[in-house]
């Protein structure tokens, strides 16, 4: 992020009692970051809006506004696949946000069937003196009207209303993990574990397969795709990521299925490190562009990896997020750990990047100087203005005031989801049910 300060806490929005409907499943900020939306495992979204106005010591400090809530509304509910007798669980796992056209906003949200088109919208005047209505909105009768006269627009309470436009349904037979917006504006790609599909936002009733990975017998299944994302200029590219550790490029010119790819980025596998854990250890959980379109950022279960899209032999820039679980895969594949999806951001400037890991630790990490720095979303630093400090696992060697020892980590807390703001350095920090919003500056150091 900068120079010589932490991050300050802008705001968080804490609860004390957590359960599973709670806990945040996904936080995605919009265009110009003046709103930011959360979804949680109960089918809930929550929209925070960023205050406009700055007053007294806040224009002192150089402070946004904070966030605060503006709307919240059920997007999702459980269902249940007859066919299959299957339950469809309501817990939101993608928002995004479209491109603003007019006064109103757009955002997709989906669970692990149905993708679903949400406009919202502010009132804050309403028309009165209809020639045809009453006051109470019945129609008068026509016999008493014996003029007409211009209805006018009278101030009233704000209103934020929320509302469904359109519902993408029976387009994935497996779960949804990724949807992403097309640079255009006019299509979104939606991803499951075999299959990724193409939808116009006008037309709900079919879509388009893109990709299709699966094998005619299952039994010869070696992976499946991870997530997926449209290039942030050309919406003809678009990229995908496998449990295998590999990225591919596909290019929608070349061929309307892309069974092909137009590039495939993997690293070879270092025989030094091979273990029973590797292939687990290497599939990535995400892929983002980077803003400029020309590098990818990925996550694999250890390390964050910058690659260029020139060159596909391998990263250019590989971080350590957690070196020090190496020694701890076996108990973390026994309590299912190591299955975790965490996801990465890059900053406005694509020059930091962040990724979360365990004991609400989460990872920064600067490109110029290849340093990184660990932080930590709290309740006892949750104060407006607090400032964080850096906290440092302790390996060996040695043993610093404040530090963690790796048997001491609660992999309870974990921090999988994240977003940072397009244009400024804040970030919104999801920790089970609670979010926490930072902004300011942060020195990475080497730790």
């Amino acid at each position: 992020m900068g120079e010589d300060e932490s991050p300050k806490i802008n705001h968080s929005f804490l609860r004390d009692y957590v359960t599973e409907a709670d806990v945040i499943s996904t936080v995605e900020f919009n265009h110009t970051g003046d709103l930011l939306a959360t979804g949680d495992k109960g089918g809930r979204v929550v929209i925070f809006q960023r205050e406009t106005e700055s007053k007294g010591d806040k224009e002192e400090l150089g402070e946004a506004g904070e966030y605060n809530v503006y709307s919240t509304f059920q997007s999702h509910e459980p269902d249940f696949d007859y066919l299959k007798s299957l339950e469809i669980e309501e817990k939101i796992n993608k928002i995004r946000w479209l491109p603003q056209q007019n006064a109103a906003h757009f955002l997709l949200s989906t669970n692990d069937k149905t993708i679903k088109l949400w406009k919202v919208s502010q009132r804050d005047r309403r028309p009165e003196g209809y020639n045809l209505k009453d006051e109470e909105g019945r129609m008068k009768d026509f016999s008493t009207i014996t003029s007409l006269r211009v209805p006018v627009l009278k101030p009233t309470d704000l209103m934020v209303e929320v509302r469904p436009r359109r519902v993408f349904a029976n387009g994935h037979t497996y779960h949804i993990n990724s949807i992403s917006v097309s640079s255009d504006g006019e299509m979104y790609l939606s991803a499951d574990d075999l299959r990724i599909n193409m939808w116009h936002l006008d037309i709900t009733d079919r879509s388009f397969n893109i990709v299709d990975i699966k094998p005619v017998n299952m039994e010869d299944l070696t992976e499946v795709i991870t997530a997926a994302e449209f290039h942030p200029q050309h919406c003809h590219l678009f990229i995908y990521s496998s449990s295998k550790g590999t990225i591919r490029l596909c290019d929608m010119r070349t061929s309307a299925l892309c069974d092909t790819h137009a590039k495939i980025f993997e690293e070879p596998e270092d025989p030094g490190n091979r273990s029973f854990f590797s292939e687990i250890i290497s599939s990535v959980s995400d892929v983002k562009f980077s803003h400029s379109g020309r590098y990818l950022l990925t996550r694999d279960y250890l390390t964050v990896k910058v690659w260029d899209l020139n060159m596909e032999k391998g990263p250019v820039e590989t971080y350590q997020v957690h070196e020090y679980l190496r020694s701890k895969l076996c108990s973390l594949y026994e309590n299912d750990c190591i299955f975790d999806k965490f996801e990465c951001v890059w900053n406005s400037t694509d020059s930091v990047i962040m990724t979360g890991a365990y004991n609400s630790f989460f990872r920064m990490f600067d490109r110029d100087s290849g340093r990184g720095v660990t932080l930590e979303a709290w309740r006892e630093s949750s104060k407006p203005r607090a400032v964080l400090r850096t906290r440092r696992v302790y390996t060996g060697g040695r043993r610093r005031r404040g530090d963690v020892g790796v048997d001491s980590l609660d992999f309870r807390k974990k921090i999988l989801h994240m977003a940072w703001h397009p244009a400024e350095n804040i970030i919104a920090i999801a920790a089970s049910n609670n979010l926490y919003i930072f902004q300011d500056r942060v020195t990475p150091e080497n730790q």
